[in-house]
């Protein structure tokens, strides 16, 4: 099966995670939240699927364009 990376489109801190390794998510789910500029911005999924691995973690500091997760589809 294919596997999916979920991209963040903003730089900043990890602050949730409220989607684990071996989880079921569907298309636009939320993976994570990203604190910038004083606001929780969310990086959801591109794809239905199950979530393969969480790469990165809480208090992480990510770059734009920085792969968050790894979906299988």
């Amino acid at each position: 099966m294919p596997d999916i990376k979920i991209i963040t489109e903003v730089a900043g801190r990890v602050c949730a995670i409220p989607v684990a390794a071996g989880a079921s998510i569907a298309d636009g789910d939320e993976v994570a939240l990203v604190e910038a500029m004083k606001m929780e911005i969310p990086v959801t999924s591109t794809a239905s699927g199950t979530v393969k691995s969480i790469l990165v973690s809480i208090d992480d500091v990510i770059a734009e364009g920085q792969a968050v997760a790894i979906v299988e589809i």
